[in-house]
């Protein structure tokens, strides 16, 4: 069992604001720190593996690359986030994506950064990352009383909403220094978040070490199977966002239909998350109290509806708007996902309840990056984006109908 168990419900922090409890700020800002040099990493990656081959095959891969380490490691991760202090394992990993950049950085100054590089990157950066979620997203519900999980939820969505804004369009603008340069600066971003976690202090006593057997690894798998609302909740998303992420395609849609370059690929990258920021102050005032249900799969259809839109659309400013509203849509959705999730989990398996939900989170990013990418090597990057978008649609309708728990569940709160 971690030894981080929950603080929250301690009179020094259960009758402050949520912002009073100085756990979840540090929590926050060490979010804040990974999230923009990750997000920098992706649209730096993204531009430089596009400059080298100017092939959407080489795009998908890196999405792969991405995925398969957080299908193959996420669920001993959670075993070992229920097993080990969350806030180490989230600082050693925290180091190992900062030594990552720097050897980016000093590869790509040399001139010997290729894709085959660029791909191993992504492969060990997927490897850190699929050890670091279900610690990170395990530590929330310890720093903030059970009754303000929600919208602690809508902070954090928030914090990290405003870094995916920040990410990629300072990546964007330090490519016109060099890729170097925004490998370099994602480096120390990376270590700045270290420091931040070093300082991250939660208090609970020492449970006992549990064995790795594969019963305790797949225990997260168990229990989801067993919770229709939570399976139905975090297949939906992974479904959804599988067939209609379009972030794959859009350094092709910033090249080829919208004509701009790596600038507006930073501001592409950032709409999305600006609908998601939006969203997101909306939602930590006022969090979803009823047919939450009903809200997450209409939020799924508004998703593919705006992917469509995009998908079809030549002018500049349509596309940002289609975006903006893809973000916001899925904001709602992540809140209410998430949130269902950590309230109907007991803390001592967080770690592989979030490990199930990561990997659920990253075969719907990284695996709907590869499928879009595939596919617009065969029907071209418009036509991808439109079935996703339309395939969304019919996914929210299926589960509607699949999942009537999911359907009819009224408040986040069982």
């Amino acid at each position: 069992m971690s030894t981080e168990t929950s603080v929250a419900p301690t009179p020094a922090c259960a009758d402050l604001p949520l912002f009073s409890c100085v756990p979840f700020r540090c929590l926050l800002a060490v979010r804040v720190a990974w999230t923009v040099s990750i997000q920098m990493l992706f649209v730096a990656i993204g531009w430089q593996m596009y400059a080298l081959t100017h092939d959407a095959w080489s795009l998908a891969l890196v999405g792969l690359y991405q995925f398969i380490p957080v299908l193959v490691l996420t669920l001993p991760a959670g075993h070992a986030a229920d097993c080990w202090p969350r806030s180490r394992i989230v600082v050693v990993c925290l180091f190992v994506q900062g030594l990552i950049a720097a050897a980016m950085t000093w590869t790509t100054c040399r001139n010997g950064l290729t894709r085959d590089g660029l791909l191993y990157a992504s492969l060990l950066l997927g490897a850190a990352r699929a050890f670091q979620m279900p610690a990170l997203q395990a530590l929330v519900p310890a720093t903030v009383p059970p009754r303000a999980l929600s919208r602690a939820m809508a902070a954090v969505s928030t914090g990290s909403q405003t870094s995916v804004i920040l990410g990629p369009a300072l990546g964007g603008l330090l490519m016109s220094l060099g890729i170097g340069t925004v490998y370099a600066v994602a480096a120390l971003l990376f270590f700045a978040g270290l420091a931040l976690a070093t300082r991250l202090r939660l208090r609970g006593a020492d449970g006992p070490p549990r064995g790795a057997s594969l019963g305790a690894i797949a225990g997260g798998l168990v229990f989801v199977w067993r919770k229709p609302v939570v399976l139905g909740a975090i297949s939906l998303d992974l479904f959804a966002v599988l067939f209609g992420g379009a972030v794959a395609l859009l350094p092709i849609y910033a090249d080829t239909i919208l004509h701009g370059g790596p600038t507006m690929l930073g501001w592409l990258r950032a709409a999305p998350a600006v609908g998601a920021f939006v969203m997101s102050l909306w939602l930590v005032r006022r969090p979803p109290r009823r047919r939450v249900g009903v809200t997450l799969l209409a939020a799924i259809g508004v998703f593919g509806a705006a992917t469509i839109a995009f998908g079809v659309s030549t002018n500049v400013w349509l596309s940002m708007f289609a975006l903006v509203v893809t973000g916001a849509a899925d904001m709602v959705s992540v809140v209410i996902r998430q949130t269902l999730v950590q309230l109907e989990t007991p803390d001592d398996m967080r770690g592989r309840v979030s490990a199930v939900n990561a990997i659920f989170v990253g075969a719907s990013n990284q695996l709907g990056e590869f499928e879009s990418g595939s596919l617009a090597s065969v029907v071209g990057p418009v036509g991808a984006v439109v079935l996703g978008g339309a395939l969304t649609c019919c996914v929210a309708l299926a589960w509607a109908w699949r999942f009537p728990q999911l359907r009819t569940r009224n408040t986040l709160d069982s």
